[in-house]
């Protein structure tokens, strides 16, 4: 990334975290005329992912070179791009806040946003994890078209059991269930499943058999291969990268994923000149929705800078 200037004076924003919310957010401050530094740590959520879909005009793409291409816009404008982690926020006593990073430098910032994302922590399955984004997958309007007509599997969510297959069952007519540790599926829900046409394998999954780099079966406890070319899977846990919003004090919201940060229709959250984009809100928060979040920040950031220093100006003018 490209180095910035360092010095004294804080920077009228720093976004913490340079995935689409946050590159999105600082186009619209470097466009605007505002000193700003992103700074990523290199992990973005959909990393494993060779390529990128439902962006308009940019369908396909790999989430790489989305990156590298909006690094290179934001650069243009004057945005600074630091390599590296924020570890800690603090107030300054001035409005603004204190930043500290893992290699031991500061920062100075009079508006901060969080776009750090989530984690997906998945299911403790035997080779799952090492094909996560390549034919095991969580998102059918991420990847269903380039899987459609294939045999799926999907591994049961503990606790909606049906809900992620009958999604899927829209792109494919061979899908399997595997309960796996989840409950049994209500009547209603088994009714649902049987109307879309999907087969119910009972059992505990142990693991995926895999030949010449590519998935092949789901393998059971009882000894048993059931064929399939791609399996979708839920995380266990959602967890936001959300320490510094919550070291910061910043409401949070319970939802059905977990506890995220709260924000308004802005991203504003509830810490007075913090505000939050993308997957660190909600993990529904998809490349484009990122994109517009980040957006919607840039641009309140802005014009509370600039309407707060007129402000000041008209307050110290003499009256008449």
């Amino acid at each position: 990334m490209n180095a910035h200037r360092e010095d004294t004076d804080p920077y009228d924003a720093v976004v913490i975290g340079g995935g689409a919310a946050g590159l999105s957010a600082a186009l619209v401050l470097g466009r605007s005329r505002r000193r700003t530094l992103v700074v990523d740590s290199g992990r973005p959520r959909n990393a494993p992912a060779a390529h990128m879909q439902g962006v308009l005009s940019r369908d396909g793409m790999s989430p790489a070179a989305y990156l590298a291409a909006g690094r290179a816009e934001v650069a243009a404008y004057g945005v600074g791009l630091r390599d590296g982690e924020v570890t800690g926020a603090e107030p300054d006593g001035n409005g603004g806040f204190v930043l500290a990073l893992a290699d031991g430098g500061t920062l100075r910032a009079r508006r901060l946003v969080v776009t750090t994302g989530l984690v997906d922590e998945l299911p403790a399955i035997e080779g799952l994890a090492g094909r996560w984004g390549r034919d095991v997958l969580h998102c059918p309007y991420c990847h269903g078209w380039e899987v459609r007509d294939q045999a799926f599997g999907v591994i049961a969510h503990a606790e909606s059991p049906a809900h992620q297959t009958l999604m899927v069952a829209n792109w494919s007519k061979d899908v399997v269930l595997f309960t796996h540790t989840a409950r049994e599926p209500t009547g209603h829900e088994e009714a649902l499943l049987d109307a879309a046409g999907v087969r119910i394998e009972r059992g505990e999954v142990t693991g995926l058999a895999v030949t010449d780099d590519r998935l092949t079966g789901v393998r059971l406890a009882d000894g048993r291969t059931v064929d399939r070319s791609v399996v979708f899977a839920a995380a266990t846990r959602l967890a936001p990268r959300d320490a510094v919003l919550r070291q910061l004090g910043a409401e949070l919201r319970t939802t059905p994923f977990g506890a995220f940060v709260a924000v308004d229709e802005t991203g504003r959250t509830s810490v007075p000149g913090v505000w939050a984009a993308g997957n660190v809100t909600g993990p529904q928060e998809q490349v484009v929705n990122a994109v517009s979040r980040g957006y919607r920040a840039g641009v309140a950031i802005n014009n509370e800078l600039l309407l707060g220093a007129l402000e000041e100006a008209v307050a110290g003018r003499p009256v008449g």
